[in-house]
């Protein structure tokens, strides 16, 4: 089922920098019926789960979590880098390779009790992910799990998530 899925998935070399193999998932979404498929399966796994909210994390996390969070019945919410959202919010910093992140969200996108999938493109690192998740239990809520188009195996980023379930529709 996800063969024609990841048969549209292209690699970049060296981008965004040298030594970098990128996996551009922009066939995907051009492509209605393979982009249906892919939401789709998504559903098909969290459906019983009874989700709250649907977090997008920045950017393109947003464009898998808001179809998703509609097909479900759940409210869509966004993680942005600091400074781009309007309203109060708390941060969470990661570390990245030299240096470090960060990740805000409205201080009012979730509460107590919310039960709260996170979403996003691609598993790597899992420094972003595992920064958005750590937003999620900070609130109060409970984090169902997360949910990535690609999992970039390689680099072990499902092991920083802790005991969260990890549900990605593709392996490399």
């Amino acid at each position: 089922m996800m063969d024609a899925v990841r048969a549209r998935i292209r690699d970049v070399p060296d981008f965004p920098k040298k030594g970098i193999v990128f996996k551009d998932i922009t066939p995907v979404l051009s492509d209605p019926h393979t982009f249906r498929e892919v939401i789709d399966a998504f559903v098909e796994r969290w459906k019983g789960e009874r989700v709250d909210k649907v977090i997008g994390i920045e950017s393109r996390g947003f464009i898998f979590a808001a179809p998703i969070a509609y097909a479900l019945g759940a409210g869509f919410t966004i993680v942005r880098k600091p400074g781009k959202l309007p309203w109060e919010t708390i941060r969470e910093v990661y570390a990245l390779e030299y240096g470090e992140g960060a990740l805000e969200l409205h201080i009012d996108a979730i509460g107590p009790g919310d039960r709260v999938l996170v979403v996003d493109d691609v598993l790597a690192t899992g420094g972003t992910a595992g920064a958005a998740g750590r937003l999620v239990v900070r609130q109060g809520a409970e984090l169902l799990g997360y949910a990535f188009l690609a999992e970039l195996s390689f680099l072990n980023g499902a092991r920083q998530l802790g005991h969260a379930k990890v549900h990605s529709l593709l392996t490399f």
